[in-house]
């Protein structure tokens, strides 16, 4: 609801202090009526979106009058048929996803419809998604449309640390599941846990030196996305298989998300006795 609200704000849409308390309370009511069409069965769950677009009576570049909030709903299954299927990166794209000052921090399709031909030349060359990079520097923003997550033995402190870019600059989507999984691995204490713009020079220095473990996207479909290969100038970095911290990451949030185990306060909202156990 918070992310709505500033996505929001930041297209100039009026009614961005709507009643966040009151839309979820409609989210229970329409989640109950179409129980009927979530599938049976581990891994199914029902989508859903809430949406805001512009009704405004006349074409032109100007700040609406009038709005219409609605959600979509839609059954999916299992994101992972057949287990974990890590998937393979290029970072060689001369394309940039967002930039600082722009929208890269607010859930707006304008960030995602530019992302389509990179992604299809990614899969031309045999990649699945593109990381995306940004700066001199090659730092580390996104992947596809997850947020990305490296967890590596730090060259300073000599620790493992799990490492994601921040939300300081303006420029990286704070992903629901992101942020779950930051409170989750920080109540863990087993590692470090940083906020910080990683570089492709570190991450390729910490493949050559053995020190690169894992890395994953995050995001609301997939939880968790395995990756296991990162092309960078030409020429691919591998990436161990699936590891604990990956693993871990997804029985903990699938667990609560079904009830299996008790999540932080907050986490889960139940709608119906009926439906508590499924995922929505």
């Amino acid at each position: 609801m918070e992310r709505l609200s500033n996505s929001m704000a930041r297209l100039q849409m009026p009614g961005a202090d709507f009643n966040r308390n009151e839309l979820i309370q409609c989210l229970s009511e329409l989640v109950q009526l179409d129980e009927k069409w979530i599938p049976q069965g581990e891994g199914y769950s029902l989508y859903i979106r809430p949406t805001v677009i512009a009704t405004h009576k006349f074409l032109g570049l100007a700040a609406p009058d009038s709005l219409l909030l609605y959600v979509i709903t839609s059954p999916v299954g299992p994101y992972y048929k057949s287990g974990f299927n890590p998937i393979r990166l290029t970072a060689d794209t001369s394309y940039v996803r967002a930039w600082p000052g722009g929208t890269g921090d607010s859930k707006v399709g304008g960030n995602y419809a530019p992302t389509m031909k990179p992604a299809a030349d990614a899969a031309k060359h045999g990649y699945s998604q593109v990381l995306w990079l940004f700066g001199e520097n090659d730092e580390i923003t996104e992947v596809g449309a997850m947020n990305v997550f490296f967890y590596l033995i730090n060259k300073e402190t000599g620790k493992p640390e799990l490492v994601t870019a921040p939300l300081t600059r303006g420029d990286i989507l704070p992903g629901v599941t992101r942020q779950s999984i930051l409170d989750l691995c920080r109540s863990w204490g087993d590692f470090d846990v940083s906020e910080r713009f990683a570089t492709m020079p570190e991450i390729r220095e910490a493949a050559n030196d053995n020190r690169l473990l894992e890395v994953f996207g995050a995001g609301t479909a997939a939880v968790v996305s395995p990756v296991s290969c990162i092309q960078y100038k030409g020429k691919d970095i591998d990436i161990p298989a699936v590891g604990e911290v990956t693993q871990r990451v997804w029985d903990e949030i699938t667990g609560i998300q079904y009830g299996k185990t008790e999540g932080p306060p907050g986490w889960s909202i139940p709608v119906d006795a009926k439906i508590v156990n499924k995922q929505s």
